[in-house]
């Protein structure tokens, strides 16, 4: 994805807008830049369903896969790759366990805290479960909740037949729910917590389940992102700079069938709180459109 794609104007839109001072102001909101919108995937199962979302080039939307192995650097598709390693070097693996990703995320810290410089709206795709995952995914909440206006997690629980997995998951949540950042965010409806659970797709998709689940997810978070976060922030700044001609949309994400006469799941994820979204771009607007500082 090009950064001129990420990075384009709403439209091209551009107003005068008087101030109070009865100052005009010509300037153009860049959703991308002004305002950002990042999608990071963190953890193998992570990367698998955000890979069609990258695939699907979503307006002003930047893509990051996290994981604590090399190959994640083989990701092109993705606008930023990074691979978590021990702070003395060596193989980058967590050999599956959660404290050996705590302990690299901790490591890591400061270049995870930079994928969060001036970024409003943050999606996280965490796969529980693994040491990347269920290890790296807590601390990365924290650091999205201390440093991002508005925080979306979509956490993937592992099938029932996965046993340890699944156990390391229920844990991981256990974590999750005791975030203080990430609860404080959650408390003033800035931040929203959906539990994919793989094994509540068997009963539609049988022993196809295995192998849809990435393409499911993919579909069901990337319209959510896109008619949520992009379709509802374009017709907010138009409705805010061209008053005259605003952009009614259905918030709703469509459900379509996955493979040939397989009707997926009928779940829906509730949108995000309206009055929370506009009041964040309302800020972000006001500020990209604040005259200079008088020399």
């Amino acid at each position: 994805m090009s950064g001129a794609n990420r990075g384009a104007n709403v439209g091209g839109l551009s107003s005068g807008i008087d101030e109070p001072n009865g100052a005009a102001i010509s300037a153009t909101v860049r959703l991308g830049e002004d305002v950002r919108f990042v999608l990071i995937a963190v953890g193998g199962g992570a990367i698998r369903v955000a890979r069609p979302i990258a695939l699907r080039h979503l307006r002003h939307l930047e893509t990051v896969a996290i994981n604590c192995d090399t190959r994640v650097q083989d990701c092109k598709e993705f606008d930023h790759q990074m691979c978590l390693i021990p702070e003395g070097g060596g193989p980058a693996d967590t050999c599956g366990s959660p404290l050996a990703g705590a302990t690299l995320a901790r490591a890591a810290e400061p270049a995870l805290r930079r994928l969060f410089d001036q970024v409003h709206f943050v999606t996280i795709i965490g796969s529980l479960g693994g040491g990347a995952g269920s290890g790296v995914l807590p601390n990365l909440l924290e650091l999205a909740s201390e440093r991002s206006r508005h925080v979306t997690a979509f956490v993937l629980k592992p099938f029932a037949c996965e046993g340890e997995r699944r156990a390391i998951a229920d844990r991981t949540l256990g974590r999750i729910h005791l975030l203080e950042g990430f609860s404080d965010l959650k408390s003033q409806n800035r931040a929203a917590l959906h539990v994919l659970d793989n094994q509540s797709l068997v009963g539609s998709f049988g022993s196809r389940a295995f192998r849809s689940v990435s393409d499911h997810w993919a579909q069901l978070i990337g319209d959510y992102v896109e008619q949520n976060y992009i379709d509802v922030a374009e017709t907010f700044l138009r409705s805010m700079i061209a008053p005259a001609a605003p952009v009614p949309i259905d918030v709703a994400p469509p459900i379509s069938a996955i493979g040939p006469g397989v009707a997926p799941p009928t779940e829906a994820l509730p949108p995000i709180p309206a009055a929370g979204l506009e009041a964040e771009l309302t800020f972000e607007v006001h500020d990209a459109l604040r005259p200079p500082p008088a020399p």
